[in-house]
């Protein structure tokens, strides 16, 4: 299974970035997608969860300012997120059915 994230960069706080996860197995569009992130010296972390039928969690931090959602006629998962802070910095991470990872892009956000 290959995941590939895109997306990330560095912005100024308050920005605001897309990031996009695609896959070609089939598999990708009949299970729960995630977003998790890495920090710098911390634990991976969930970010936000969608399902194969569209339903959503996401974590308290990111609540309210990040969307996930997903494309599954393109293999394709998203998260647009926006009002960024300097702790969002952190390699962010496509997982699919909790069990196979992309390689991750870089999120920098600068204060």
């Amino acid at each position: 299974v290959q995941l590939v994230e895109s997306g990330g960069g560095l912005v100024q706080a308050g920005g605001s970035l897309r990031l996009s996860c695609t896959g070609r197995e089939t598999i990708f569009a009949v299970n729960t997608l995630a977003w998790y992130r890495q920090a710098p010296g911390k634990q991976r972390e969930l970010v936000a969860v969608i399902t194969s039928s569209g339903s959503t969690n996401y974590a308290n931090t990111v609540k309210g300012r990040f969307t996930i959602s997903r494309d599954n006629a393109e293999n394709t998962m998203y998260l647009q997120m926006n009002r960024l802070t300097p702790e969002d910095t952190a390699v962010y991470y496509c997982n699919l059915a909790y069990s196979w990872w992309g390689q991750g892009t870089q999120v920098t956000v600068s204060s």
